[in-house]
């Protein structure tokens, strides 16, 4: 990986947005003989000290196998804590479904992994490759596309770059410039609800146990983490988020405790706590010619099933793969063909991740009596019927439908 102002202006593709899907991406076209640049508005930087506050992700199994195929996993897996069972229940319901990797055959139906870990393993894989440049800190300020090429300008410091790609992918978040710039409309949906980020330790041992609660006030996800910590997600009402966020640590670790309950025998204690909004983002188009957009850039969802990360990385997988195959069929990697293809590969994933979290967001955070009712037995039912449980969970794994190479654990 080369870093700096690039002496070659000239690139077969620019990802704009070096986050954890952006380089992922990266990782996966390096393989290719192509000539790669991801710009990126923050400087790269390694950060290897532990901390109990450190943020973290969860990786569905299907994840696990792409970073796997990226050559990534050996560097993660002594820092990934597996996730082996999955408890779901409904808050002053009797009913729950209760998900395992033993009955999927599998050794985890997931990863805990922290985010510094896997952002170091990224930027120490981006580093082995000769055809990555990385250009940061520096932004996007415009994008001209022609039949032929596209024109990116990026400002880095005060000095103005142009460079001409063959394709431009946009991986850079939910505000993302490149959407904005190729005019991909976007629909949003508040849900007027805010996740409160931290991690607590609990009473007793989490036993790679992963919990999702749902509650009145909005779903509480648990996750097991290193060092019998476990990663927060508790989804709050706007109207009381600064209550919540305003409280000490003991009065917050009982409020958590007064709605998930004592499963896991209480906690003991709490990290800094972090606030972000929920919203639906959706689109109707993931592509104009010579642009692609991915990730946060064009999809963003309720945390309740954790999806989010994994729908980024499955773009990853099915984009790569298609531009491989042009790559290997001679075709122009940029062409709306191309494109198109990755679209009607990715299109039903998203939109069946989006309406399953939608109505489960819908759904579980609604206290209208006979609703709750249906919710406890539907728990029930699904934890006693085998076809059930192993279609939720291969869907929470991302492991249902087609899946390109590097979601089956192979090579580009």
């Amino acid at each position: 990986m080369n870093s700096g102002p690039p002496d070659n202006k000239q690139y077969d593709v620019l990802i704009i947005g070096g986050g954890m899907v952006g380089a992922s991406m990266a990782c996966a076209l390096a393989a290719l003989p192509l000539k790669i640049a991801i710009v990126e508005a923050f400087p790269f930087k390694a950060n290897n000290q532990p901390s109990y506050d450190a943020r973290s992700i969860a990786l569905a199994y299907g994840s696990k196998r792409i970073f796997e195929s990226l050559g990534l996993w050996d560097d993660l897996q002594a820092d990934a804590t597996a996730i082996k069972n999955i408890h779901i229940s409904n808050q002053g319901q009797c009913g729950v479904t209760r998900l395992d990797a033993t009955s999927e055959r599998l050794p985890a139906l997931g990863y805990v992994i922290e985010n510094r870990n896997l952002g170091n393993a990224l930027l120490k894989k981006l580093e082995t490759f000769d055809n990555v440049d990385l250009i940061c800190p520096a932004k996007l300020n415009n994008l001209q596309i022609t039949e032929a090429y596209a024109d990116v300008e990026i400002q880095q410091g005060e000095k103005t770059i142009n460079l001409r790609c063959k394709l431009v992918i946009g991986a850079d978040g939910g505000n993302s410039k490149v959407r904005q710039l190729i005019d991909i409309d976007s629909s949003v949906k508040d849900y007027h609800q805010t996740a409160v980020i931290s991690n607590v330790t609990p009473g007793k041992s989490h036993n790679n146990t992963a919990y999702e609660r749902f509650t009145p006030q909005g779903p509480i996800a648990v996750l097991p983490m290193s060092d019998n910590r476990c990663s927060l997600v508790l989804t709050v009402n706007n109207e009381s988020l600064d209550q919540v966020l305003a409280m000490d640590d003991e009065t917050f670790l009982t409020h958590l405790e007064s709605r998930f309950g004592f499963r896991t025998g209480g906690f003991s204690k709490t990290s800094a706590r972090h606030a972000y909004p929920l919203n639906l983002m959706k689109i109707n188009q993931h592509y104009k010619n010579r642009a692609v957009i991915i990730g946060n850039a064009a999809h963003t969802l309720h945390p309740i099933a954790g999806q989010g990360f994994n729908l980024g990385i499955r773009d990853v997988s099915v984009l790569s793969q298609v531009i491989a195959d042009a790559v290997k069929n001679n075709t122009d990697i940029g062409d709306a063909s191309v494109l198109k293809n990755y679209e009607q590969q990715r299109k039903l994933d998203q939109k069946k991740v989006a309406f399953i979290t939608d109505n489960l967001a819908n759904i579980f955070s609604n206290d209208f009596f006979p609703l709750t009712k249906l919710r406890s037995k539907g728990l029930a039912l699904a934890d006693i019927l085998p076809p059930a449980k192993h279609f939720i969970a291969k869907e929470a794994m991302g492991l249902s439908g087609p899946l390109p190479k590097l979601s089956r654990g192979l090579p580009l």
